[in-house]
């Protein structure tokens, strides 16, 4: 920008930062020429007619940068659903977890219950087998 001297050159040139950097001026921000062309105060014909390279090299800029954002959505919207996927993720873990309590709650009763049936536990004597149920005769 600094080797311009021609001053609708470095006007256009100054526009395309301003509305790359997102503060534009003059113009509503959009990243179009008729954009460019309010930002930088001139007619649009100097863009299409004059200088018709910095048009080009502002389309070839407006296309990287809608590239970028394109790939910045793509990746929150990837972000979003990964966030979705581990709040899933770990409400299956703690269903998980909680059956594991009671499985293992439920695994201590029944060996200490198999050890005061068999003997093997001193506090055998605690506990007391319930009669089994007799069957009806038919």
């Amino acid at each position: 920008m600094d080797t311009e001297t021609d001053p609708v050159r470095h006007a256009i040139i100054a526009a395309m930062n301003r509305l790359f950097a997102g503060t534009p001026e003059r113009s509503n921000g959009r990243i179009n020429i008729t954009q460019l062309a309010v930002e930088a105060d001139v007619k649009r014909w100097y863009l299409t007619h004059k200088h018709q390279d910095l048009k080009d090299r502002f389309q070839r800029e407006a296309a990287k940068d809608e590239a970028r954002r394109a790939m910045h959505v793509r990746s929150v919207d990837a972000f979003e659903a990964l966030k979705e996927k581990h709040a899933k993720l770990q409400e299956h873990c703690r269903f998980l977890e909680q059956r594991l309590q009671i499985y293992a709650t439920a695994l201590n009763q029944l060996s200490l219950e198999n050890a005061a049936l068999s003997g093997c536990d001193a506090d055998a004597a605690k506990i007391r087998t319930l009669p089994r149920r007799r069957q009806p005769r038919p």
